[in-house]
């Protein structure tokens, strides 16, 4: 039980409780990311969560303010572009409830306490089209009636806050009660866990514990479009060469060799004794070095050089081509805003297809409200529609064409990227023709010709509508629904295409992922196409993560 009691919170009270909810989701958020309802390798609820608190709690780095609707303000403006993922629009919304009430106070009490989380459970809910209890909404909202309630016989905030989190917990226990597919996961619902892990973080602040309250200390708090001026080499003649390797002889100097190799690199480790010494070192000529060794009359031996500079640029093309955007050709009238995991599915979008802009993400990484806004600011159209091709990605795409003044901006809501090609097909045959509405009811309307059929592996044990997966096997999804589980990628494929009645339908597409060749790709599909003998196949290097095929039955 908290003895001391805390009657009011200002500006500087609040940014505390924000940066340990923080913290304390940081450390929990992988316990967030492994309540995943589907045991797919990339259930990302609890990082989307942090990176939008994260994105929310930046401008109090550099600010100390004494008012806390100002404070609050701050807050909700940085998780409204940072959000991520669904729970991460949900929270973003719940900040903005709870800063609207709080506008015009530089402190607030009990009462108002009350009033703000009442406030920002309402734009919670109003955040989704179709609010499902069990998730997220519920635990905020259950936990919201608790302190209702008792602010009305209660002024302590720090016992308020104690009630918020116990009914917080009570009310995501039962979560799988509301929601079946949480119960047959075997979960609680993970929005609503990483919701109670910040709110928790707050308490644990008002009660005395320590937390570290510091996360931008490390590298993890620079935003990923900073990663690559952050990794060029400071030394105009690049990272040069990672030289290693082994002197042998007999009365060797060991601080002698050291010396001298200090001497002609940097990142220097020498070590040894008189008989066998270990260097390591980087250096612009590996000759420098090597020479060096041969001439104090030792024999060399396993010799490594590697050339660092050119890991460097390796590294940069493949996570450029992973995580960033791809503009397409200028395009008059609507222009498309879409997003793909790989560079191969977004060089598809783009080139291929008439995309203008393609953002790097998917499932493994949700791309925020402002990754959307920046992508609408590039573009010079005053109309564009957003294509998020995820369930997952669709409320910030959502949040984002409703902060846009200047542009018209219509959502497609495609949740896959087989999905995502149909609808830029149908806008490749019907953009000069139709109006914005029109031309975005037409995509929307060729969702529905696809069946998408997704490969991956299961990361634990479970058994979930009708299907008993076990850690490792290979599972399948058709539509987002776990569909099938099995030993074999090929026996999974086959389920699939069964279920989805691949005999009726004309074309199956192959997108295969980054770990599959081009041939084995093709004689998988030659496998396939003996058994469903209708549809014509065809193969496309999409070069996911994850998911060695993406299968599109038309």
């Amino acid at each position: 039980m908290v003895e001391t009691k805390l009657l009011s919170c200002d500006g500087y009270l609040l940014k505390q409780l924000a940066l340990a909810g923080l913290t304390w989701l940081d450390t929990n958020q992988e316990k967030v990311n492994q309540l995943n309802v589907f045991p797919v390798p990339d259930g990302d609820t609890g990082t989307n969560m942090f990176l939008t608190m994260r994105k929310a709690c930046e401008p109090l780095i550099t600010i100390d303010e004494a008012h806390a609707g100002k404070v609050c303000k701050m807050i909700a403006a940085g998780a409204l572009l940072g959000a991520r993922g669904n729970s991460g629009v949900i929270l973003s919304q719940w900040w903005r409830g709870f800063a609207e009430a709080l506008e015009d106070h530089a402190q607030f009490d009990a009462l108002i306490f009350a009033a703000a989380c009442q406030n920002a459970v309402e734009r919670a809910y109003k955040a989704v089209v179709k609010p499902v209890e069990g998730t997220i909404l519920t635990v905020t909202r259950q936990a919201m009636e608790a302190v209702v309630e008792k602010a009305r016989t209660e002024a302590d905030l720090n016992r308020l806050i104690d009630v918020k989190v116990d009914a917080a917990y009570n009310a995501l226990k039962h979560t799988p009660d509301l929601l079946p597919v949480l119960k047959d996961a075997g979960v609680v619902d993970s929005g609503g866990q990483g919701w109670t892990f910040i709110i928790e973080g707050m308490l644990k602040q008002v009660q005395g514990e320590s937390l570290r309250l510091s996360p931008w200390d490390t590298s993890s708090a620079k935003e990923p479009k900073d990663w690559q001026k952050a990794l060029v080499p400071e030394d105009e003649e690049g990272y040069g060469y990672d030289v290693q390797f082994l002197m042998r002889g007999k009365g060797m100097d060991v601080d002698a060799v050291k010396a001298a190799i200090d001497a002609v690199g940097w990142s220097t480790l020498v070590v040894g004794d008189e008989n066998l010494i270990k260097v390591h070192v980087h250096v612009h000529d590996p000759g420098v070095p090597i020479s060096y060794a041969i001439k104090q009359g030792a024999a060399l031996d396993d010799v490594v050089v590697e050339n660092m500079q050119a890991q460097y640029q390796d590294y940069v093309v493949e996570r450029a081509g992973r995580e960033g955007a791809v503009v397409g050709e200028a395009v008059e009238g609507a222009a498309v805003v879409t997003v793909a995991p790989s560079a191969g599915l977004r060089t598809l979008l783009t080139r291929d297809l008439g995309a203008a802009y393609a953002i790097g993400g998917g499932q493994t990484m949700n791309p925020s409200t402002e990754d959307f806004l920046l992508a609408l600011k590039q573009l010079p159209n005053k109309e564009v529609i957003l294509l998020p091709n995820n369930p997952n990605i669709l409320l910030a795409a959502r949040q984002a064409s409703g902060l846009v003044s200047d542009k018209q901006v219509q959502v497609v809501p495609s949740r896959t990227v087989p999905q995502g090609v149909a609808a830029m097909i149908e806008y490749g045959n019907e953009r000069e023709s139709l109006s914005l509405p029109e031309l975005a009811e037409a995509m929307t309307n060729a969702l529905k010709n696809v069946i998408t059929c997704e490969i991956t592996t299961a990361t634990r044990s479970v058994s979930l509508e009708g299907v008993n997966a076990v850690e490792g096997q290979y599972i399948g999804l058709i539509d987002d629904k776990l569909s099938v589980a099995g030993d074999s990628i090929l026996g999974v494929a086959e389920a699939m295409l069964r279920k989805a009645d691949a005999d009726k339908h004309e074309l199956i597409t192959l997108y295969y992922g980054d770990i599959v060749t081009e041939v084995d790709a093709q004689a998988f599909a030659d496998t396939l196409s003996a058994q469903f003998t209708k549809p014509e196949f065809q193969i496309v290097n999409g070069g996911q993560p994850l998911y060695p095929y993406i299968i599109s039955v038309e």
